[in-house]
């Protein structure tokens, strides 16, 4: 009974090659090494892709104790740190990057990220501005504007937010950021039309729904914007609201808004319940 055999593109190639080549042309080990870096490549963006970034973590760092100068295996080690939230640790991991001689600028951006996340605000600064201007990413701009934020320097940082926006086709995140960067400064008009442009960008985003409302609020605007809500997304947006009222001296409205934010709420709205509680029994 014949039997067919499976042999590997790659190792096919290896195999041709030798039957029609001199035997001191060819180095079977170092081919057959060439494939097996190209196979681990392949599980390395698997890992980079894992569902539980710590798998990916553990993945990488048992690699690199077999092959400790490897950059890319240490590139996949400080993403994993980053994808896991072990930000403190990512620090050093994209340091080690940065260091080889083969690093790039985007991984002096990817260092300045994981800066940010750590609140090491002047060393971010730093290395950004060790980025050659020539790197005009996405990621390079976005990040710089929210490092002129941390400065105030809001001229910078509308420059920078603007430009960000424009390098991507979902930016949403970043118009969000943007319309909080206006908020915290008192552009309340501002930031309502960042919101605004957010959701219609990605109608899901609810912290832009949330800071939309804050927005609307800081202006005594506590009727909520015509935006597609859940009834429970409608329940927190009415508490929010109704905070903003309580806050600026409106209680009567925000009395009103908290009464609604209970009816709404498809459960027991715990956080209403206790504030107007809290306010009527004052």
């Amino acid at each position: 009974m014949r039997q067919s055999i499976f042999i590997p593109a790659g190792l096919a190639a290896v195999l041709a090659l030798s039957a029609c080549a001199p035997k001191s042309e060819i180095d079977i080990e170092e081919a057959i090494k060439d494939i097996n870096v190209v196979d681990e490549t392949n599980l390395n963006d698997v890992f980079l892709q894992a569902s539980d970034p710590n798998e990916a973590v553990s993945y990488f760092n048992r690699s690199l104790k077999s092959d400790p100068d490897r950059i890319d295996l240490q590139r996949g080690l400080a993403t994993s740190l980053i994808r896991a939230k072990r930000n403190t640790e990512a620090v050093p991991a994209w340091r080690r990057v940065v260091a080889q001689e083969d690093a790039t600028s985007n991984d002096k951006v990817q260092l300045a990220d994981a800066l940010i996340r750590t609140n090491n605000w002047d060393d971010a600064k730093q290395v950004l501005d060790s980025v050659p201007p020539t790197v005009e990413t996405f990621q390079r701009y976005r990040l710089e504007a929210i490092v002129a934020d941390s400065r105030k320097d809001w001229k910078r940082a509308d420059s920078f937010y603007e430009t960000a926006v424009g390098l991507t086709t979902t930016p949403a995140r970043v118009m969000n950021n943007w319309g909080y960067s206006k908020l915290t400064r008192g552009d309340f008009s501002g930031a309502e039309k960042l919101f605004s442009d957010a959701i219609r960008q990605d109608s899901t985003l609810f912290t832009a729904k949330n800071n939309l409302v804050l927005a609307r609020g800081a202006q005594r605007n506590y009727t909520l914007p015509p935006v597609p809500v859940t009834q429970r997304e409608r329940a927190l947006l009415l508490h929010t609201s109704a905070l903003s009222a309580i806050k600026q001296g409106d209680v009567s409205t925000g009395k009103g808004l908290l009464r609604e934010a209970i009816a709404t709420h498809p459960q027991h709205f715990e956080e209403a319940a206790r504030a107007l509680s809290t306010l009527e029994g004052g």
